[in-house]
């Protein structure tokens, strides 16, 4: 849904920005701007800045930069749609009204949230009843008191009960259905809760809103120990983080928080004094999910249990989310000892135990090197061998290209320390040369890495995508349409592209193909030669994998044109605020944000 600009420029002019910002943050004039602590770190000196004449607000401590609209969406965790809403209720306008569809969906969605909000109430009210007693029992043998209870509005939903025909008074059977809270039985045609006998917990979206259920039975059964409510129009599992609703008001004090497996240990870790826990409800983290907690947290710790299946898990989630970590987000990983969960370690040891065992915390490269070093001979070289080249695969895999070159690094580095009876030619695939020339090989490498520092990241990756297409043309020519899209920030560089591209769709081969470019191109070829370390990475790899090399250069390239660019408008809007320029910058970086 798109708001018109008239109607969002109306807004703007009757609200002053920190008229907005005042009643979340304590400004104080000077000048003709105001000053207060930031809402987005935890600081003591005031780093936050307003201006009502130019319309925004910035942090000069998180970089944090934007509008009203801005503003709300990042302290209140709203959708873009909630905050023009809000806002306009403020400004004294009537809400924005929308085609028929886009209203009959929003009205689906409340019924849909009001649904959930009277049955987890009714169903908290039932776990105080003194026929649910074994339920309550079972939470408070768990550590769990009625503050916390009410805090997480857990409920029990007794056998054969009869709310689904209170709901009929107020919903349509239509309206029910689509909740997923009840499915039909095949031969009696009745309607059945899908959570008779067990204690729900209930699952909210990032504003608050319950949008789901977690249940767990309490009685020895053959039945799952947990269920989830099935995806829905307005659900998906991928998307969600048990408790982030709660744990992100903590993200101005800490960078860290807690991922734990289940609903259960969430509130009973929780209930100890840690509360930036969440849970990403028993499914492997999507790539999603970890973008919208880094949203918050920059420094998540996943902790899984100590068995072998928890450490076979964590390590299936390290190696999936690996080639997403950068400079500023990161993921570490602490497994529980003795095949405990945290919700039996904090019971046996406390909150300052727990506390304590998790500044043991490895980050996620050290405990794929430690996981995958444990399950081999060190003395096996060929198990050594299979080692090494998976851990390069996945260094390969990190699309920050600089990260990806350190992480690398210190991989072989660790390796080189497994083979001290190996020279580093072996490392690097040098082997067939005597020990006086790689000592000459490894003084040009030197010599080539000082000069690289001289490069920028953009131009290491247009030479590196250079390099593969003059010498796989056949991948050039599959990835044809990405390559013609993007603008190389060199001259020369896009002049040599567009040749090779236009020779391909002519039809020509690689020999004609150096022919064109023998004349004028001669000392760029010679510096691509020079500059690019994906000569290595690229020998002798199938042409499937140097596809997906490419892709992740051509994303790399895009990525840093954006940066590049949201740098210049940043440093434009600084000293004055253009509203196109202004507008540009934002759809850059949702455009970075952007799964």
């Amino acid at each position: 849904m798109k708001y018109p600009k008239e109607y969002l420029d109306e807004i703007k002019l009757r609200l002053k920005v920190s008229q907005v910002v005042g009643k979340t943050v304590q400004l104080k004039k000077r000048g003709k701007e105001f000053i207060g602590l930031s809402p987005f770190k935890n600081e003591k000196s005031p780093s936050f800045t307003v201006s009502d004449e130019k319309e925004f607000y910035h942090c000069f401590s998180s970089g944090e930069h934007g509008n009203i609209f801005d503003f709300l969406m990042k302290t209140k965790s709203l959708g873009f749609g909630e905050a023009v809403r809000i806002l306009a209720a403020e400004a004294g306008m009537q809400p924005y009204r929308f085609s028929n569809f886009d209203q009959k969906k929003d009205l689906r969605f409340q019924t849909y949230k009001n649904i959930f909000r009277d049955y987890t109430n009714y169903f908290n009210q039932q776990l105080f009843d003194s026929n649910n007693h074994e339920a309550l029992n079972y939470l408070f043998k768990r550590g769990l008191k009625k503050n916390i209870i009410e805090e997480f509005n857990l409920g029990y939903v007794p056998w054969k009960n009869s709310f689904y025909e209170e709901l009929l008074k107020k919903y349509t059977e239509e309206d029910i259905n689509l909740t997923g809270l009840y499915y039909k039985n095949d031969k009696t045609e009745k309607y059945i809760d899908r959570f008779n006998s067990r204690i729900i917990f209930p699952v909210n979206n990032i504003s608050g809103d319950t949008i789901a259920l977690g249940g767990r039975i309490i009685r020895e059964s053959k039945l799952a120990k947990y269920i989830n409510s099935p995806e829905t129009e307005f659900y998906k599992k991928g998307n969600m983080i048990y408790n982030l609703d709660k744990a992100k008001n903590l993200r101005s004090e800490t960078d860290e928080v807690l991922i734990v497996e289940g609903y259960m240990d969430v509130v009973s870790v929780y209930a100890s004094g840690i509360k930036n826990i969440i849970s990403n409800s028993g499914t492997a983290i999507t790539e999603r999910q970890i973008s919208l907690i880094w949203k918050f947290f920059s420094n998540p710790i996943i902790c899984l249990d100590g068995d072998e299946s928890g450490q076979k898990a964590a390590l299936r989630i390290a190696e999936k989310l690996f080639p997403l970590i950068n400079e500023k987000d990161k993921i570490y990983f602490s497994i529980m000892p003795d095949g405990k969960d945290p919700d039996d370690y904090i019971k046996q040891n406390g909150k300052d135990g727990l506390v304590n065992f998790l500044r043991q915390k490895d980050i996620i490269q050290s405990f794929i090197w430690n996981y995958h070093l444990s399950k081999i001979d060190q003395n096996n070289p060929y198990e050594v061998s299979k080692f090494e080249k998976e851990i390069k695969k996945l260094s390969y895999s990190i699309q920050d290209e600089t990260l990806k070159k350190y992480v690398l690094e210190d991989f072989l580095e660790k390796i080189k320390k497994l083979t001290p009876i190996q020279t580093s030619r072996q490392n690097y695939g040098y082997s067939s040369f005597k020990k006086k020339k790689d000592y000459q090989i490894l003084k040009e490498t030197k010599i080539l890495h000082q000069k690289k520092k001289d490069l920028s990241k953009i131009q290491i990756i247009e030479f590196s995508i250079l390099f593969i297409i003059l010498n796989h043309l056949e991948v050039a020519e599959k990835k044809m349409e990405e390559l013609s899209k993007i603008e190389f920030l060199s001259e020369k560089n896009e002049s040599l592209k567009n040749v090779i591209i236009t020779s391909i769709i002519e039809g020509n081969d690689k020999e004609a193909i150096n022919q064109k470019i023998n004349t004028g191109y001669d000392k760029i070829i010679s510096e691509i030669k020079e500059n690019s370390n994906i000569q290595i990475i690229t020998k002798n790899r199938k042409k499937e994998d140097i596809i997906i090399i490419v892709e992740e250069l051509i994303l790399d390239h895009i990525e840093q044109s954006n940066l590049r660019r949201i740098e210049s408008l940043e440093q434009k809007l600084i000293n004055n605020l253009d509203e196109n320029s202004y507008s540009e910058l934002i759809k850059l970086k949702s455009q970075l944000n952007r799964e």
